[in-house]
């Protein structure tokens, strides 16, 4: 057999499985379309995103991924047949920390898929603004980066929000120097955000040392600068290359290869338990000796494993503090529910922020 007729062959069984992939994604938005209208039917207030559902299955995806497809690609995949089925049964709207372009945005579309309608803003609180008022459903804001640590504009607006955290997003960052310059060694002003400045300061140091390094309110405000301005350039996203149609000038120059930033997905609704979740609270420590290790003691004593811990100034008194904890495990738990109802008795002010399915990838 020559090479045409094997892939003659080859091409034909493509075709077969391509019109029997598109069948069953038909199918499956039909059962989204048949769980809606049985939602609707209920009369109750209805949540047609279920943060707990689609970690579930996307954790089924994974286990049952035999390749040569990856599981990110595979996850990936399945999150767009997802986006696509939800918008179907009820469109999104989701407020992210803007401009386009940002990693925030696209921290929003690994989340929710490219079929919500993403609305891109100016600040943090505004985004706690506009889901709390309704405009939008559900938002996206950074909350600590594995390098430069805790985005702490983030963790203040939990004090006074009503939000509860419903999902968390990790976003491999990897920057680009941008610029429409004939060669990199031409740069001598660079645009970015302060933290990503922060996070390519060895690259820059050892490529660009004489080039001036001005902080902006966001990677892409960085390039749109560096467009309008000869011998510029900026530090963003692939994606912010695209919108504004500029070469990259070196790829990935951050100093950290494993650069993460952790995003959490805000609303008005609570998670169910999805069986791998985590639980954040905020909690203030009595004023004496020995607080704080009365405080964590019942995590220990009912074996929650306690993920992370911050602490910020209260705003309520002169040197006066609260901890932000994640630990694993959903607030239902009878572990976590019991060391939860524990710490209270040890604490001045404890609210739970949250409890939702974990990261997945």
């Amino acid at each position: 057999m020559n090479e045409e007729t094997q892939l003659t062959g080859i091409r034909a069984r493509i075709d077969i499985i391509d019109e029997q992939i598109q069948k069953l994604i038909s199918e499956r938005a039909v059962c989204a379309e048949e769980v809606a209208r049985v939602k609707r039917a209920a009369g109750a207030v209805v949540d047609f995103y279920r943060p707990e559902r689609e970690a579930e299955v996307l954790r089924r995806v994974m286990a049952r991924n035999t390749g040569p497809l990856s599981e990110a690609v595979m996850v990936r995949l399945f999150r767009e047949i997802m986006s696509a089925c939800l918008a179907l049964q009820h469109p999104k709207k989701i407020a992210f920390l803007g401009p386009p372009g940002s990693f925030t945005q696209e921290a929003a579309v690994k989340h929710f898929g490219n079929a919500v309608s993403t609305v891109p803003l100016g600040g943090i609180d505004e985004i706690f603004r506009e889901v709390e008022s309704g405009v939008a459903h559900f938002g996206v804001v950074p909350v600590e980066n594995s390098t430069e640590g805790v985005i702490t504009h983030t963790q203040d607006m939990f004090m006074r929000s009503v939000l509860k955290i419903c999902g968390e997003v990790h976003l491999r960052i990897q920057h680009q120097l941008i610029g429409a310059v004939p060669e990199r060694k031409e740069v001598r002003r660079i645009y970015a955000h302060q933290q990503t400045l922060a996070q390519c300061r060895e690259w820059l140091g050892r490529h660009l040392p004489d080039a001036e390094r001005c902080a902006v309110s966001s990677n892409t405000e960085g390039v749109r600068r560096a467009r309008s301005e000869p011998r510029s350039a900026g530090i963003a996203s692939v994606a912010a290359a695209e919108l504004y149609k500029m070469p990259i000038l070196a790829e990935n120059i951050e100093d950290e290869p494993d650069n993460t930033t952790r995003f959490l997905i805000i609303g008005n609704q609570e998670s169910a338990a999805s069986g791998g979740d985590k639980t954040s609270i905020l909690v203030s420590a009595r004023n004496r000796t020995g607080a704080l290790v009365a405080l964590l003691a019942p995590l220990a004593r009912h074996g929650v494993s306690m993920t992370r811990i911050e602490s910020r100034p209260s705003r309520q008194g002169v040197w006066e503090y609260v901890f932000f904890i994640d630990m694993e495990g959903h607030q239902r738990d009878t572990a976590v529910a019991t060391a939860l109802a524990e710490m209270a008795k040890e604490s001045n002010f404890l609210k739970v922020l949250g409890s939702y399915p974990r990261a997945v990838l």
